[in-house]
């Protein structure tokens, strides 16, 4: 009996001893086990590690997962990848703590984790205190709920949060269920392995495909996924992933294989899929790979092929570069536009297709899974926007309409796979490709080919030669037509036209109409008394502004001869640039070049919108509208007086240098001349010289005393004939001098500015602009005068008391009132 016992007891020991001997880390790792710096947890299979390490020649240390058994440590995920233990001293600890999260801690002592999984349990959960975390073969660090153990459920998994590599099992993708994202993100460089530029990551819109990002910037794409694989890979391409689109979400995971696989995101923006092979890492695919892998290569309706190793680009059928020159450059980026205007809805036209094609950008797409191909072309051929289409599976099942550009068409060759892609054309374009696909020729038909070619070309010569002459005639013959009519309009510049000076370009009517959509309402920038301006684009891309005198105005006829006389002869980088002239039918057009920026007047009177003229945007303005004044008086082929400087008729450009505009008021001067009077007098109350107003004298210092108005309110962000203190006789001029008079001139400065200027510059400026609105035309200096105090250290006189001109409603009851708010036009108050 008791030899019994013993055999007993001996074969449940063996039991116990075997099973302790079977039972797996993840049985006897507790929530409390600690990970030092300098120890390591290996995966059940011995495949992967985790532990602490320091990245190339950097000293911070991180956690990480890496292979086991290769020599060349290869980090395939990084925890606290952005926020790094500094301390060198191997104090950094890893461990899951009283919340039942995993933490990476600088010291055991620490309370605050420099990284953690940061789940949501509460403190007084049983849970708690049976979390453990473990390292799995797959490499996926999980952590779990000890009563959960055969569950195969995890609280939290490294394989959801992914850094630069995907392994097998691991998903790029995203779900729509739980929101998880996973995508892939590089390094910064080989001994930093926080968050890089680039992204490896599952588009959302359209029909779903990875793409690679530096920021937001799309650099390559996968193209759609075909049923077989990734559309724009080629087909002999080593793959170790499947595609899963349900419900929930949509992504790919890896497979596992024999020999060590992983995909990882470079910090140089290259995808790369390698395995470990006899001792080293062996490359099987890239990308991008060669150049026609850069998205958008050749631009919209561009196809991209390789040949003789370099890229070439071309256009779709019916398409043609849209910038020859660059395309003969191989430089195909601006991509290709229509030959010619596709009437969709008369029946025109219908698809071409083009074999072993990297599909479009499906960004633009719609998706029907229940459409055959055939289906799929009617319901393209329905809907004008329509312009291709394919099967989104290479079976034939599936339909994928693009609506809008294609972008990124790649062509590939007979053994790389690719699909068929349909594309809309017009009717002449199907028939030409009939035309193409009827098979070889006779010879006799080959010779009537080559007569006919020759006839045909002989023909094209002939005509376009003949076109050629009639189209120059045509030019000559409008251009002196337009002499004639400038010199039927009365103007006191006639003699520019009498004496055949006039140089302007000419422009018909029917290039006109395409640059501005047929002057379409949207296009148009503003009204005046002349009529209205247009914004515009020619052919050359060119942004252009079209100011089109009214058919009904019965302002403006003179203004317009002027400005066809006066400004083509001008060319100075502070007067607008006038392109040419167009009179045809009833209509008479001026073009000038577009200013993004509009007037000065729009940013200068708005509260909000005057912030953005600091001090040194304001002085250089000044001194930018004194150039072109002074080449007005004195550096252009004619002296020309302005008679209209105001805020609206100084335009900005892109950069915010001030142009002159609008010579609709000009007057040209001889050689000797100093003053000039009129009876009609044009111009805009408040910027108008004292004796101009009231007498009809005009002269350069007319426009010297425009200029000083016109500096002042661009110190103080306030228009001249606006009302201050109160007093409905106060005017900016008389503002001004008072403060000036009392020693406050600073006072005058737009609160816009800010409190920080250079305090003796701007008191100079405000002395300038009183010396030019003095009462006397002789006390003004010249504009060369101004210009020079304003630009450089000089004795400046000092100001007596300059002309106050008072409100129209005032003392000047024969004033129009008549005012143009067109931002890019003249505001004309003309004395009846």
């Amino acid at each position: 009996m008791v030899s019994l016992i013993v055999a007993f007891l001996v074969l449940y020991s063996f039991f116990i001893i075997k099973q302790l001997c079977s039972a797996t880390d993840e049985d006897i790792i507790s929530h409390n086990k600690i990970l030092r710096d300098g120890e390591t947890i290996v995966s059940n299979g011995g495949i992967y590690a985790l532990g602490f390490f320091s990245p190339g020649k950097s000293k911070l240390r991180y956690v990480g997962i890496w292979y086991k058994k290769i020599p060349k440590q290869t980090v395939v995920w990084v925890a606290n990848r952005n926020n790094p233990i500094i301390n060198t001293s191997s104090s950094g600890v890893a461990k899951v703590d009283e919340r039942g999260n995993l933490g990476i801690f600088n010291g055991i002592n620490a309370s605050t984790p420099v990284w953690s999984t940061n789940i949501s349990i509460p403190a007084n959960s049983d849970k708690t205190t049976s979390l453990f975390y473990k390292l799995l073969d797959s490499g996926n660090l999980v952590l779990r709920d000890g009563e959960s153990i055969n569950k195969g459920d995890f609280l939290w998994q490294s394989f959801d949060f992914p850094t630069d590599t995907r392994l097998p099992e691991m998903k790029i993708g995203f779900n729509l269920k739980s929101g998880m994202n996973w995508s892939l993100t590089s390094w910064k460089s080989r001994d930093d392995p926080s968050t890089g530029d680039f992204t490896y990551s599952m588009d959302r819109t359209g029909m779903p495909e990875i793409s690679i990002k530096k920021g937001q910037q799309k650099i390559w794409r996968t193209g759609p996924w075909n049923g077989q694989g990734w559309n724009g890979i080629p087909a002999d391409t080593v793959s170790t992933s499947s595609f899963v689109n349900g419900r929930d979400g949509t992504y790919t995971i890896g497979h596992n294989t024999s020999l060590p696989f992983r995909l990882y995101m470079d910090e140089s923006g290259i995808a790369r899929r390698a395995m470990w092979f006899q001792g080293e890492w062996t490359v099987v695919w890239s990308a991008p790979q060669e150049s026609c892998d850069n998205y958008g290569k050749c631009g919209a309706f561009g196809i991209c092929s390789i040949s003789n190793n370099a890229p070439i680009c071309s256009c779709l059928p019916g398409y043609e570069p849209k910038s020859p020159t660059d395309l003969y450059l191989k430089n195909g980026s601006h991509g290709c536009v229509r030959k010619r205007e596709l009437f969709c809805g008369k029946g025109d036209g219908g698809f071409l297709k083009l074999a072993r094609m990297k599909l479009p950008d499906t960004s633009n797409t719609r998706v029907e899974m229940s459409l055959g191909i055939k289906d799929c072309e009617i319901e393209c051929r329905n809907n004008c926007s329509c312009t291709g289409y394919t099967s989104a599976d290479v079976n034939g099942s599936g339909c994928i309409a693009w609506f809008g550009d294609l972008t990124d068409i790649r062509e590939f060759t007979l053994d790389k796979g690719g699909q068929d892609l349909f594309v809309r054309v017009d009717a002449i374009e199907l028939e030409v490709s009939k035309t193409h696909s009827k098979g070889s020729f006779t010879k006799k038909k080959l010779v009537l080919l080559c007569v006919s070619i020759v006839v045909g070309l002989l023909t094209l010569i002939f005509t376009f030669y003949y076109m050629f002459k009639r189209a120059k005639r045509r030019g000559l013959a409008r251009k002196e037509r337009v002499r004639e009519l400038l010199f039927e309009l009365p103007s006191s510049n006639t003699n520019e036209v009498a004496n055949g000076t006039f140089e302007l370009p000419i422009f018909d009517l029917h290039s006109i109409m395409i640059a501005t959509n047929n002057l379409s309402p949207t296009n148009k920038l503003g009204s005046g008394g002349f009529g209205s301006v247009y914004k515009g684009k020619l052919s050359d891309g060119r942004e252009i502004a079209v100011k089109r005198l009214s058919k009904n105005s019965g302002q403006g006829v003179i203004e317009f001869k002027n400005e066809v006389v006066l400004i083509a002869k001008l060319q100075h980088r502070n007067l607008v640039q006038i392109l040419g002239c167009c009179v045809e039918e009833e209509e008479k057009m001026l073009v000038y070049e577009f200013m993004p920026n509009k007037s000065l007047d729009f940013l200068l009177f708005d509260p909000t919108r005057s912030t953005s003229l600091d001090w040194g945007l304001r002085r250089d303005i000044i001194l930018g509208i004194a150039r072109g004044v002074l080449y007005l008086h004195q550096d252009s082929r004619l002296r020309i007086i302005h008679r209209d400087l105001k805020a609206s008729n100084v335009l900005l450009d892109a950069e915010m240098n001030p142009k002159i505009s609008d010579f609709g008021m000009a007057r040209i001067f001889g050689g000797n001349q100093t003053q000039g009077n009129t009876n009609r007098v044009v111009g805009t109350f408040g910027y108008m010289s004292p004796e101009y107003a009231m007498d009809g004298l005009f002269s350069t210092k007319s426009d010297v005393f425009s200029f000083g108005v016109l500096s002042l309110e661009i110190i103080s962000g306030k228009k001249n004939t606006g009302f201050y203190c109160e007093d409905p006789l106060m005017n900016l001029i008389k503002h001004a001098w008072e403060l000036w008079r009392d020693g406050r001139p600073l006072e005058l400065v737009d609160s816009a500015i800010g409190t920080s200027v250079p305090e003796q510059e701007v008191v100079k400026f405000i002395q300038v602009g009183i010396l030019c609105v003095q009462e006397k035309a002789n006390d003004r200096p010249t504009m060369s005068s101004a210009f020079l105090m304003l630009s450089n250290e000089t004795t400046i006189p000092n100001p007596a008391e300059p002309a106050f001109i008072l409100p129209r409603n005032l003392n000047h009851p024969n004033s129009s009132s008549s005012i143009s708010a067109n931002e890019m036009s003249t505001t004309i108050v003309e004395g009846r």
